[in-house]
């Protein structure tokens, strides 16, 4: 039986030894050599220092390293923490140092940007790169290649269950800087699971992973693939051809997206309307509603393919899912619950909401997270006892309420009306508001700045920043742009900014952000 999360390759490597199980570039293992360097990382993160339950974070771009780095440190019993590429060296600093990164797996060139963080970093004690190059630091460093080689020794017990945490996904909460949602492998087992049941997948899928490993959408088309002995294949791509071009080349059945690589591949000149891909079976979208322009050119330009529109949070995984049968129905619906899933829809008070009504969104169901990493008061508010349950039961169950507004129809489908607070959802990511103003702070120009969202048909929400001078002094609007651009990845970079005199408050003294929607006619 799999119950642990590298449980999943051992059992593809008994049912496909020689089967192609990852693909990067020229870079072609099958399951049963996935499963030998697996293994020698496992007893070389040991030999590390690795102890059970340890934070090991891997901060890399998509390649094959990466996957062993996954199964590696779940193998040794210890928790991955998958960093995006694209994050800068403070916002590494901040993951290592809240979850008290005991190992990092990078690469030379990364690891030299991350220099003037380390010292920040009491509780790393070793670093593992992978690639060409040295760098000096003040810690044991090994190689990720040399630790593949090793054997590990047979008198190994396995201790971890299904119940301890697996790994880590960092991402921004309402306020200040990302959280980490701690998920446990049954989390992670059940979701490859749940997502294999309605997507059909089976052994001979070949997915073409686009979305990063630390995005939960990401890292879970690495589960389902090994977990039903299908294929996976890397890339990284900067424009939409190159995606069409491995659709083609590794006649790839399966790809998962969010709105803005749907809209680029959606455009008049793109290649997806010229080529035919006969083997893709189908195309899911999360993080955010596809627009129904987009939806309409890929329906056209891929006729016998399957489209899902999916919802959902990294505190609960998948929530809903629009079968593609109900597409034309009810275009702009979420769908309904994930198998094995039961969402609620719940006023006020607390009670069930009747159609039509407007409520908040609380998911049941085994791909509850275990809450916020070191954050106890964040994770009382997101998971709480299931208030439909006979008060006799306690807190015996945690639904996660996910702050997001819906109501459903008299059929049971959902649709999405909003969020209770200020997060932004752009390009897939949900983007803390606060995070932004702090480095707007940091310039030292400014006396005030706030943020919001505002709705764009491709990226879902693009950002404003309404920010005031200190001393009235005048501001170069461009000049505050390259230093977010500086500090924050693309994807975080405010797309206008408004010089006010004052910015409009509560009675309390807070920031008036509905005033400030109201002022873009929100």
């Amino acid at each position: 039986m799999d119950f642990l999360i590298h449980h999943m390759l051992r059992s593809s490597v008994l049912r496909f030894p020689d089967k192609e199980a990852l693909v990067h570039g020229e870079q072609r293992l099958s399951y049963r050599e996935v499963a030998r360097r697996t293994s020698g990382l496992a007893q070389g993160l040991r030999r590390a220092g690795l102890g059970r339950g340890d934070r090991i974070g891997i901060y890399l771009e998509p390649t094959v390293s990466q996957v062993i780095s996954i199964f590696g440190i779940s193998e040794a019993g210890g928790v991955f923490v998958p960093i995006n590429a694209t994050l800068f060296p403070e916002q590494v600093g901040h993951i290592a140092k809240d979850c008290s990164m005991k190992g990092l797996i990078t690469t030379p060139a990364k690891l030299f940007t991350l220099a003037a963080v380390l010292p920040q970093l009491p509780a790393l004690d070793f670093v593992i790169l992978t690639g060409e190059g040295d760098v000096e630091i003040a810690l044991p460093i090994h190689r990720l290649e040399e630790l593949c080689e090793l054997s590990a020794p047979p008198e190994w017990q396995e201790r971890t269950i299904s119940k301890d945490l697996a790994a880590i996904l960092y991402t921004s909460g309402s306020t200040g800087k990302p959280k980490g949602v701690m998920l446990s492998h049954a989390n992670v087992m059940a979701g490859s699971t749940i997502v294999s049941a309605y997507l059909g997948i089976t052994s001979n899928e070949r997915i073409l992973a686009v979305l990063p490993f630390s995005f939960d959408a990401g890292m879970n088309q690495l589960m389902t693939a090994f977990q039903q002995g299908g294929s996976i294949v890397l890339i990284n791509f900067v424009f939409a051809r190159e995606v069409v071009q491995m659709l083609l080349k590794e006649r790839i059945t399966a790809l998962a997206g969010v709105p803005t690589l749907w809209s680029l591949l959606a455009q008049p000149n793109s290649t997806l309307r010229k080529q035919p891909l006969p083997d893709l079976r189908y195309i899911t979208n999360t993080g955010g509603a596809m627009p129904r322009a987009v939806l309409t050119v890929l329906r056209e330009a891929l006729p016998s393919t399957k489209v899902f529109l999916m919802y959902g949070l990294t505190e609960a995984f998948r929530s809903t899912y629009l079968p593609p049968d109900e597409l034309d129905r009810r275009p702009t619906s979420m769908g309904r619950a994930i198998p094995d899933t039961e969402i609620l829809i719940l006023n006020e008070d607390g009670g069930l909401c009747k159609p039509g009504e407007i409520g908040e969104l609380v998911h049941r169901g085994p791909t509850v997270s275990l809450g916020y990493w070191n954050r106890p008061e964040d994770t009382a508010r997101a998971l709480r006892p299931n208030p439909l349950l006979p008060r006799e039961m306690g807190d015996c169950e945690k639904v996660c309420y996910s702050g997001d507004l819906v109501k459903v129809d008299e059929e049971g489908f959902l649709y999405f009306v909003g969020r209770r607070d200020t997060m932004i959802k752009s390009s897939g990511f949900r983007i803390s508001p606060t995070e932004i103003e702090e480095v707007f702070f940091q310039t030292g120009k400014l006396q005030g700045a706030a943020v919001i969202g505002i709705p764009d048909d491709t990226l879902g929400q693009v950002i404003k920043a309404f920010v005031v001078a200190k001393d009235g002094s005048p501001l170069d609007t461009r000049e505050l742009l390259a230093i977010c651009a500086e500090r924050m990845p693309r994807y975080m970079v405010p797309k206008f900014i408004e010089v006010l005199s004052e910015l409009p408050k509560t009675s309390s003294g807070k920031v008036d952000y509905p005033a400030l929607r109201r002022r873009e006619g929100l």
